[in-house]
């Protein structure tokens, strides 16, 4: 996560249910290879890139796992809405 980002994340107030977050809020980091979320979490707590509150956990299949304090839970892409094109020009007047 974005350190910009992780200062909101962290004082918004805990909400039940899969979390929202943005593409443009991440950047890409350490791959690790773990059976479960809490077993990366485990791997990667003495390394240099250590997890840290609000970073994704993302699966071969997938699956978003967000880190929060109380644990991790399930988070989903928001993908901004794609702009329709206007209107199509219409034939000019013969």
């Amino acid at each position: 996560m974005k350190e910009t980002q992780r200062q909101q994340f962290r004082w918004q107030p805990h909400a039940s249910g899969a979390s929202a977050v943005k593409p443009r809020d991440y950047e890409e980091g350490a791959t690790v290879d773990a059976p479960s979320a809490y077993a990366a979490w485990k791997s990667l707590r003495g390394a240099e890139s250590f997890l840290r509150v609000g970073d994704l956990l993302e699966s071969e299949t997938g699956e978003l796992r967000i880190y929060k304090y109380v644990g991790f839970e399930e988070a989903q892409w928001v993908l901004p809405e794609m702009k329709q094109a206007g209107p199509e020009a219409a034939s000019p007047p013969a």
